[in-house]
């Protein structure tokens, strides 16, 4: 399957070779590790990945989520955080048939798991286009990392082996475009109305967030962030034309 699974500054070897497991378990041979704070090669992490020690070993490293994320078509990111902002949060029964979709059709999906300590930035959360929050209790919502991973990839397989109704509906939805693109689209954007002055140095990142996670839900379509993309292009020309 065109599947990764990828961890941001994972931080306890024992969570990351338990992972590794869980990606043999469900036949995912793709790890992503964003900036890891912990060695794959620790002895702890070696021992709990038991058969999925050729998962763990050829795990790929990455500067950045940004990075990691530049040839996915589908993201989708995991949150245990209350504080999440205006980020519109799913259940799994609501995403797994979309990425159940996704890799029916061949595109490379990525399941995104934040730190241990923290989870994932609302920044990072909008590099996905779906969010999905557990069945925890809201007074104590995030889980383990290993058991989080756990819970997305058991209910990606119970999808992925038991289509429904959902999975239909899925189907049947536009594709959206590719999450590292819509980012920088806007980082465009962004840098274009500093330009103008409609946005301020020490205000821009907070205008700017919102109008990210309005994208993000809105799903805009490839054309559409074509379309996007030549305005913000064709004004920074004209502005920068009608300078002396």
């Amino acid at each position: 399957m065109s599947l990764a699974v990828v961890l941001v500054e994972p931080a306890g070897p024992l969570n990351l070779g338990s992972v590794a497991r869980l990606c043999a378990n469900f036949g995912v041979d793709d790890l992503r590790l964003v900036a890891p704070r912990c060695d794959p090669g620790d002895p702890d992490a070696q021992r709990m990945a038991v058969h999925g020690g050729q998962v763990l070993n050829s795990a790929r490293h990455f500067r950045t989520l940004f990075e990691a994320l530049a040839d996915c078509q589908r993201v989708v990111a995991s949150c245990g955080r209350i504080e999440h902002g205006d980020i519109p949060l799913q259940t799994p029964e609501q995403v797994m048939p979309w990425v159940t979709q996704g890799l029916e059709s061949a595109s490379q999906v990525a399941l995104v798991f934040g730190r241990e300590d923290r989870g994932l930035s609302n920044q990072e959360l909008l590099l996905s286009q779906r969010v999905v929050r557990l069945h925890s209790d809201a007074s104590y919502p995030s889980l383990n990392l290993s058991h989080a991973v756990a819970v997305l990839l058991h209910e990606l397989a119970r999808v992925r082996r038991h289509p429904s109704e959902s999975l239909k509906e899925a189907v049947q939805g536009e594709e959206a475009a590719e999450p590292t693109q819509l980012i920088a689209c806007l980082d465009d954007a962004e840098d274009l109305l500093l330009e103008a002055g409609f946005l301020m140095k020490h205000t821009a990142r907070a205008r700017m967030a919102k109008v990210k996670g309005l994208l993000q839900r809105s799903l805009v379509r490839p054309d559409e962030l074509a379309l996007l993309r030549g305005m913000v292009r064709q004004l920074r020309w004209a502005i920068r034309c009608q300078r002396p």
